[in-house]
């Protein structure tokens, strides 16, 4: 009888493994996740530290707060930047079975754009800074080239581009959210999960 009871195997049906795999599957990796909120985490703080700054005026140097955006916003668009090569080298999950073809697309057409606005807005502000003569150093350690000269007028015409891009950004976001809230709680599928930090095996 000891025998027969050490050789039984678990009750465990065929269904709940192919879930519990197709599940794990399509989650998105650790590291995306990673990247995934801890970018969130910055963007957040980036647009506080944003309404917080004094407006600029004219030959006025950065002060704490303005200093403190631009190490910010160089330091998203280098994990950004890292986001996006790491995506290229190891793909995405396979978007979720149940989902229609113009869900797909538009998921799609969202995460496209959150990079290409990401990248631009950062990129804006960089020249922006530049173009003011202001010299910048990341978190007070690292020092940043200026990409035009002071008074450049490409430097004013993309830096004049800056604030739009903060308030489509936030279209974005805003739409990206909703979508993940309606994929949670309407249609109550398994895409907001797949983002979502695993707690336990």
């Amino acid at each position: 009888m000891v025998g027969l009871h050490a050789e039984r195997e678990p009750n465990i049906h065929p269904d709940m493994l192919t879930s519990t795999s197709m599940q794990r599957s399509e989650d998105y990796g650790a590291v995306a996740k990673l990247f995934h909120w801890t970018i969130l985490a910055l963007i957040a703080l980036q647009f506080t530290i944003g309404w917080l700054m004094p407006d600029i005026r004219r030959g006025m140097q950065p002060e704490t707060w303005m200093n403190l955006h631009l190490s910010i916003g160089l330091l998203i668009l280098t994990l950004m930047s890292l986001r996006a090569l790491w995506r290229l080298v190891h793909g995405a999950p396979p978007p979720e079975a149940t989902l229609p073809q113009w869900q797909r697309f538009a998921a799609g057409l969202v995460h496209l754009l959150l990079y290409l606005v990401v990248f631009a807005l950062t990129m804006t502000g960089w020249f922006f800074a530049s173009m003011r003569g202001w010299t910048i150093t990341a978190f007070g350690m690292v020092p940043v080239p200026r990409l035009v000269a002071e008074g450049s007028q490409i430097g004013s015409a993309l830096g004049r581009w800056h604030g739009t891009l903060t308030w489509v950004l936030l279209a974005i976001i805003g739409a990206h959210v909703a979508a993940a809230l309606a994929h949670a709680f309407v249609f109550r599928d398994g895409v907001m999960r797949r983002m979502l930090p695993r707690v336990g095996g």
